[in-house]
């Protein structure tokens, strides 16, 4: 319905002027609809009849000793009550604007991190952004951050990543690497194993994070294999020789049979972790406030290193 159709009457009528209706037949009476409403029963008539004159139309028989709808007052009433409904559902909406986020955080998520990040955020969620929901999609860092661009998503977690403009990147963690070898490998009884050790002929990587293989001389030899983390752990008992894996999932692939975890030793090797959104947003300071609590976080964990903001 276009707004020109709306007469002036009508348009002079006001959703309290509505509610005093409901109230009227609510009560059956405009003495008992007058004292809940906290207006005098002259008033409460005089808006009735103003009401009545912008629809063209009467909505009560008057004269009895309860008042009752006319036969189109009872139509007339049920949309008077469609409207007051949603003028609160209205009101509602506008209150979430109150709540962090609007109500809910549309949150991507690399499913190599997803699973080992999220349980340490579930809890510590609400209590610093009460009444917001936490919406999760895990996926591919590119694909999500496609998603964030066209409005389906409204924080991404991720690697470093050309954006377009638009785009806020705020830095979170480093995550170094561990390396991931069969229980029969020669290195597979040292906590700690040097890059120099290893052979990038022998590796299976996440095309997540080394789509390029290893970096240096012999970075083409490399496996790169598109799959989740347990997977990449099958494949390493399978094929034998290693992966390099992000430290959080330690717990988790450490309990796999026939795989054990080592750390690398020297200069530290792993991934950066950013938190990405729309610039536009009007939630600014709450995703701020987000990338707080990741940090936070991070500083908790064992073996990440937050970084500075």
């Amino acid at each position: 319905m276009q707004h020109s159709m709306i007469s002036l009457n009508l348009a002079a009528v006001s959703l309290r002027d509505l509610a005093l209706v409901q109230a009227v037949h609510r009560h059956g009476s405009f003495n008992s609809a007058a004292r809940a409403m906290h207006i005098s029963p002259s008033g409460l008539s005089h808006q009735v009849q103003k009401v009545e004159q912008a629809l063209g139309a009467p909505l009560f028989e008057r004269g009895g000793r309860r008042v009752v709808p006319t036969a189109g007052g009872r139509h007339l009433l049920q949309r008077i009550d469609a409207v007051l409904e949603a003028a609160e559902h209205l009101q509602q909406a506008a209150r979430a604007g109150a709540v962090a986020f609007g109500g809910e955080l549309r949150l991507g998520v690399p499913a190599s991190l997803g699973p080992y990040l999220l349980p340490h955020l579930i809890a510590p969620f609400p209590q610093h952004f009460p009444g917001a929901r936490l919406s999760l999609s895990e996926g591919k860092p590119k694909g999500l951050l496609r998603r964030l661009h066209e409005g389906e998503l409204d924080a991404v977690l991720a690697p470093p990543s050309p954006t377009p403009s638009g785009i806020v990147v705020r830095p979170l963690f480093f995550e170094p690497w561990e390396v991931m070898l069969r229980a029969d490998h020669p290195l597979s009884g040292r906590r700690t194993v040097a890059p120099e050790q290893l052979d990038s002929g022998d590796a299976t990587l996440m095309s997540e994070s080394h789509a390029e293989g290893l970096p240096g001389e012999g970075a083409e030899h490399g496996h790169v294999q598109d799959v989740s983390l347990e997977s990449l752990a099958a494949l390493v008992v399978l094929r034998g020789g290693y992966a390099l894996v992000p430290a959080l999932a330690h717990d988790r692939l450490a309990s796999i049979p026939d795989v054990v975890l080592s750390r690398l030793k020297g200069q530290m090797q792993g991934r950066e972790i950013d938190l990405y959104w729309r610039e536009a947003m009007p939630w600014r300071r709450d995703l701020s406030a987000f990338g707080d609590l990741l940090v936070t976080l991070a500083g908790r964990l064992t073996g990440l290193r937050k970084l500075p903001g």
